[in-house]
């Protein structure tokens, strides 16, 4: 006769599996704790260099500013050329971001919902897409881009953004539109709608927190992006190049440290108040799309 374990009325197994992960959280998170002080220390520490003069920032490193140098900014966005490079930035995040959107949201919508033969193989031609060094892509890229004229233009370094975030996206969205209820296709149906029509009006709003999430992780990618931009740009410059050329510029002119930390903070800040204000909604957003 097999014996059966039997559970005293009143208990169960859930507290012993809380334990351990008790244990897990007790582990892991002063480690967190530690790293987030750590980088928020750092910023504080880049943020005090960037308001006070080289001498001082070279001297007394870890002093307070003995004079707020608001200058630095002024020098920063002047004469580093930072005014172009934050507005070409600007521009690429959005152009990028909403061309990202456009094109992953129908394409996940009918890889989704529309039963074929072909879905399954499309979307790990996707999934694939992943896993391309974007190394790889520089020099077919450049010789496209260029018989194109796309080259050294910000509207083509926007449409390469674009093109590298589609994989990701569709990933994303696909597990969106792939559990959706059946219901409301049929509603929208008996209502007259098209498949179009109703992809616009009814679909893509139930998904509108993974495109939110797309968004942003695209505006964080593509803000301070260096490679691909160093590549296609020539004559143009974006908020991460205006950095790199203010930082050799510094090697003929003279070390202005408190100048480049002022850069920086322009680079930097706004990707922390992104996190800091969306940074709950990005994590919300990734794991609706994959527990879906």
């Amino acid at each position: 006769m097999n014996s059966v374990e039997t559970v005293p009325k009143g208990t169960s197994r859930r507290p012993s599996l809380l334990r351990r992960r008790g244990w897990t959280a007790w582990l892991l998170t002063p480690v967190g704790w530690a790293v987030a002080t750590f980088n928020l220390a750092v910023l504080a520490w880049m943020v005090l260099g960037s308001l006070k003069t080289t001498r001082q920032l070279m001297f007394e490193p870890f002093a307070l500013p003995r004079s707020l140098q608001w200058r630095n900014y002024a020098d920063a966005w002047d004469v580093g050329g930072f005014g172009q490079g934050v507005f070409n930035s600007l521009l690429l995040v959005f152009v990028s971001g909403v061309g990202c959107i456009l094109v992953s949201a129908p394409a996940a919508y009918a890889l989704s919902r529309f039963p074929s033969r072909w879905a399954p193989s499309m979307t790990l031609m996707f999934v694939m897409g992943l896993g391309i060094p974007h190394q790889t892509l520089f020099i077919p890229l450049y010789l496209a881009f260029y018989r194109v004229g796309l080259v050294d233009s910000v509207p083509g370094l926007a449409l390469l953004y674009v093109g590298t975030g589609v994989p990701f996206a569709v990933f994303l969205l696909t597990a969106f539109f792939r559990n959706l209820p059946d219901e409301l296709e049929e509603a929208a149906a008996l209502d007259g709608a098209g498949p179009w029509l109703t992809f616009w009006r009814i679909m893509l709003p139930q998904a509108r927190s993974g495109l939110v999430t797309i968004f942003v992780l695209q505006a964080i990618g593509h803000w301070g992006e260096t490679l691909f931009a160093l590549v296609m740009l020539q004559t143009k410059t974006t908020v991460s190049l205006a950095m790199y050329q203010f930082a050799q510029t510094m090697q003929y002119t003279g070390a202005r440290y408190s100048v480049l930390f002022a850069g920086l903070t322009i680079v930097v800040l706004p990707l922390f108040v992104i996190y800091l204000v969306l940074g709950r909604r990005i994590v919300e957003g990734m794991a609706a799309g994959y527990s879906r």
